[in-house]
């Protein structure tokens, strides 16, 4: 870094989701005096909301958190739910649940690889200019996303706020022309799954390094987990997802109304890249072989990545999402396990007291949900801890690294580069167009 280096970067208005953030970046005279990731979105109150609720309802609400990971929040609420009702799913359950995650998973990943990523390495501001100059890869990106919001249709009535899956199992189960249309449609999602590959294989992602804690669900067994584990890290950290607090241990920062989290040490990592960091073992076949052809191993820590590793899973969730189905051909689907609405309320499911957490691996990391509920199934307290939530403390490091290192670069390159890092995590936004507006000041 240059001694007399001045950059003043003010970022109004960081655009995501679920509301506003800023960045703000002081060099002075070489020197860094400021830079952090401001979150200035007012709460949502959804937690409130749940309070005074059905247990049988809050995965109706819940879903409404997020239109991207509206599957993963619904499943996360009823994994709570059965947790504090103390029910235990049936097998055929949690394998329908892993297929429904899996949809959810590669619509989301390919949203962001296609959609928010790819127009940065490839010279472009927006999606918009691909249309005419890479018209295959605009058709093949909205392909693949109807593709998975169609299983979705299939499978739980509708891929946003989903409807057939809740508390004890689904309303509606898939018949055999429904096992086929699934079939069929996955299958025909192959060959574009091997073109991203291939796509992605030829950019160009930017080097940086950053060490950190690296998040997600662990287990012993052979399944790539995404629903049931502990709760694990690179650093060895092993908890029972009761636990998740001393996981997170969340705390309040000045500027932002977001609360920070870390485990180990001062910050930690959740989506993707921490998944693959920890379980590349038990990815798919292909999924491995994807990743060779990627370049990308574990232990990696480049954030910028993520998008790769993000690739990798959608191989793994495509692969084992056609095995279940091939699975539910061969051996049927027992349809006397459909819930009827509104039995459960009536005692089909004891309600009792009792405390109940939800860990899903959702598309940007693991999800939590915490449920109190009273003796008549009604809600006492809810807790809601999401990725973006858990992985701002690490943006805020990784942007601390990164700005020094990118000093000597034009004013347009280093608004690219941040925009760049912020979007690698994916966090929880509907559109990157114009993600970050940077004025600079004193440059």
């Amino acid at each position: 870094m240059s001694a007399s280096k001045n950059v003043k970067v003010n970022v109004e208005y960081l655009t995501r989701v679920e509301g506003h953030g800023n960045i703000v970046v002081n060099v002075k005279d070489g020197k860094m005096e400021e830079c952090r990731l401001d979150i200035v979105e007012a709460p949502r109150f959804f937690e409130g909301m749940l309070r005074g609720r059905s247990i049988f309802e809050a995965q109706h609400i819940t879903s409404r958190i997020c239109g991207i990971c509206a599957c993963g929040h619904s499943l996360a609420s009823i994994l709570a739910a059965e947790d504090a009702l103390g029910f235990t799913p049936s097998a055929q359950t949690v394998k329908l649940r892993k297929l429904l995650l899996h949809q959810e998973m590669l619509d989301s990943h390919i949203l962001h690889i296609y959609l928010l990523v790819a127009p940065d390495l490839l010279g472009v501001k927006s999606f918009v200019p691909l249309i005419d100059t890479h018209n295959t890869v605009v058709r093949r990106a909205l392909r693949m996303k109807k593709n998975c919001n169609d299983v979705c249709d299939i499978l739980v009535g509708r891929h946003i706020h989903p409807i057939s899956s809740i508390v004890g199992g689904f309303t509606k189960l898939p018949q055999p022309k429904d096992l086929d249309a699934m079939l069929e449609i996955l299958k025909g999602l192959q060959p574009d799954m091997e073109a991203t590959i291939e796509l992605l294989g030829a950019l160009k992602f930017p080097e940086f390094s950053r060490p950190t804690e690296y998040v997600a669900l662990v287990n012993n067994t052979n399944e790539y987990p995404l629903m049931e584990g502990e709760l694990g890290s690179t650093d060895g950290l092993k908890l029972n997802k009761k636990d998740y607090r001393k996981l997170t241990n969340e705390f309040v920062v000045d500027h932002s109304s977001a609360k920070h989290a870390k485990a180990s040490r001062e910050s930690y990592m959740v989506g993707a890249l921490a998944r693959l960091n920890l379980n590349y073992d038990k990815l798919h076949p292909k999924a491995k072989k994807a990743a060779e052809f990627l370049k990308i191993k574990p232990v990696c820590t480049n954030p910028f990545l993520n998008t790769v590793a993000q690739a990798v899973e959608c191989v793994h969730c495509l692969e084992d999402s056609i095995a279940i189905l091939e699975d539910f051909k061969e051996n049927g689907v027992k349809q006397e396990e459909v819930i009827i609405v509104g039995l459960n309320e009536k005692g089909t499911i004891p309600v009792k007291a009792g405390k109940g957490v939800g860990a899903v691996e959702v598309p940007r990391g693991i999800l939590f949900h915490n449920y109190e509920i009273d003796d008549t199934g009604k809600i006492i307290n809810a807790n809601c801890i999401i990725p973006t939530g858990q992985n701002c403390n690490n943006i805020e490091r990784d942007m601390q690294k990164l700005v020094p290192e990118i000093l000597d670069k034009t004013e347009e390159e280093i608004t690219l580069m941040m925009e760049m890092l912020v979007r690698a995590y994916d966090p929880c936004i509907s559109c990157s167009a114009h993600f970050l507006n940077v004025k600079y000041v004193n440059r």
